[in-house]
């Protein structure tokens, strides 16, 4: 070949090379593109396979809102059922002192009655026999008297030795301490100090026996009949001060560790949609073996008298703060009985992430497992975003 042939050549291979470079250079930008629209058809692809991801789009961009999982000190509250109950030291059941038989009841269910009033009136002849055996014991206490007295004079006469004189002394001393012993039988049988002075002025026995209260309240039982005969050990009436009551409730023996005396309550009363505000002043020393609980106490006051004994109530115990990681109530989602939230995974792309919690505290949900401190999630606009997630799923 000739040196005109090659140069002839030449720009005909440059021009070749020129477009083999510009098809390479084609061939790059395509393999690259390609890449980039494969990574995004992936994204899309994974998004929309995984039923829990989703995007939130322009429409919930203002709703959604973004906060982290915090530890915080939470003081988690134990509800335990309860009831009201009456004081027991503003409660006095009483009897009759003596057996003998109703025949007038005086105060009824209700009434307010204060200490001596009569609630109600026996008739006892055991009252009769006692009042007799008092008259008779200071009779004789007076006959030995006057022989004492007889028989000084006769001492000092010289007509009667000093021995005499001493056993008549005895006999005195002994139906004295019989006048006293029968004086003491009537006190206990209820007889005044005022009613036995009358007896010992007139001698009038009276066998009518006065059932009055002792202590200043309101009748709240009374579980006898006119014309029933009653002895000592029978309640006839239950008085009681309403204006302050108990509320006792049963607190299980794994949380009585964090129960103390002192500490404040608060009492829900169903039935009258109140929440009430108390003071532990008990709690028991010993667990029941049957129920495994421990008692405590209470003491509300009551004096509008709304609160009636044996009303349910639920008894509130907050325990001791400790550190828990929590998460607000508004961020939690409730389905198929779970609780879920959504995590953040990417810009305006959140998972729904089941996790187990605790009972709300304060606006707030004390996480068990689940999720971490410091995660990011929505705390805001949840329920909305679960909607969406929904209708990406149904189509």
């Amino acid at each position: 070949m000739n040196m005109k042939s090659v140069r002839g050549l030449v720009p005909l291979f440059g021009l070749v090379g020129v477009t083999l470079l510009v098809a390479a250079c084609g061939r790059g930008a395509d393999d690259k593109s390609d890449k980039t629209s494969g990574k995004a058809a992936t994204a899309v692809a994974e998004l929309g396979s995984d039923p829990s991801l989703v995007k939130a789009g322009d429409n919930l961009g203002p709703i959604v809102k973004l906060g982290v999982v915090e530890k915080v000190p939470l003081s988690e509250t134990l509800r335990v059922a309860g009831q009201v109950d009456f004081d027991e030291q503003r409660v006095a059941r009483i009897g009759a002192t003596v057996t003998g038989r109703v025949t007038e009841l005086v105060a009824v269910l209700g009434q307010q009655v204060k200490v001596g009033d009569t609630l109600a009136v026996l008739n006892s002849t055991e009252l009769g026999a006692a009042q007799l055996a008092y008259m008779k014991a200071r009779a004789q206490a007076q006959l030995h008297r006057r022989n004492v007295e007889r028989a000084q004079q006769l001492l000092a006469a010289d007509v009667i030795g000093s021995a005499e004189l001493q056993r008549r002394e005895s006999e005195l001393s002994i139906s004295l301490a019989e006048q006293r012993a029968a004086a003491d039988q009537l006190r206990v049988l209820g007889v005044s100090t005022q009613a036995l002075e009358r007896l010992t002025q007139d001698g009038k026995i009276n066998s009518i026996s006065p059932v009055v209260a002792t202590l200043s309240g309101t009748v709240v039982e009374r579980p006898v009949t006119q014309g029933q005969v009653v002895q000592p050990s029978d309640v006839i009436f239950t008085v009681a001060d309403l204006s302050r009551v108990w509320v006792e409730a049963e607190v299980p023996e794994q949380q009585a560790a964090s129960v103390r005396s002192g500490q404040n309550i608060s009492v829900e009363i169903p039935s009258l949609g109140r929440s009430l505000t108390a003071k532990l002043i008990y709690i028991a020393d010993t667990v029941n073996p049957v129920s495994r609980t421990v008692l405590v106490r209470s003491e509300v006051d009551n004096r509008d008298r709304s609160l009636k004994p044996a009303m349910l109530a639920t008894v509130l115990i907050e325990g001791p703060p400790t550190e828990r990681v929590v998460v607000p109530d508004a961020a939690v989602v409730r389905e198929n009985n779970k609780d879920y939230l959504f995590v953040e995974v990417g810009p305006n792309t959140y998972r729904l992430t089941e996790l187990v919690l605790g009972q709300s505290v304060g606006g707030k949900r004390p996480v068990i497992r689940g999720v971490t401190e410091g995660t990011r999630i929505v705390v805001d606009g949840a329920f909305h975003l679960n909607n969406e997630r929904k209708r990406k799923e149904l189509e």
